[in-house]
């Protein structure tokens, strides 16, 4: 069977992204390592698997600087200025979800320049 020279580009072309693919499989399989799976249910703890809660909290501390503003915070979570310590800081820890998204209603609030409380 006659294959035409632009099917042979594509084959080489397909060829060539099978290699990066691999290539790129393998630098991934080095970086990360396989991690037992988490029960299903199971908490999920602060970390590299919680990249919205990383970029979150980072924010959060952006906007915490000022002297004062974790116990505002707290006070408008209803916690103690330590337990938002171990949520942001410490990141020993994590919100609930109902304070999870009063966290994103308070950084949306403050960007806009309200203060609540």
């Amino acid at each position: 069977m006659h294959m035409s020279a632009r099917l042979k580009t594509l084959y080489g072309i397909a060829d060539g992204f099978l290699l990066l693919g691999e290539a790129a499989l393998r630098a991934a399989t080095k970086t990360y390592q396989k991690r037992p799976p988490k029960p299903r249910g199971a908490t999920i703890r602060p970390g590299p698997e919680t990249p919205l809660w990383n970029e979150l909290s980072a924010e959060i501390r952006r906007l915490i600087r000022k002297r004062g503003e974790k116990a505002n915070l707290g006070r408008f979570l209803g916690l103690p200025r330590q337990r938002i310590h171990q949520y942001l800081m410490e990141k020993s820890s994590g919100p609930d979800a109902e304070r999870t998204l009063l966290l994103l209603v308070w950084v949306s609030a403050r960007r806009r320049g309200l203060t609540l409380s």
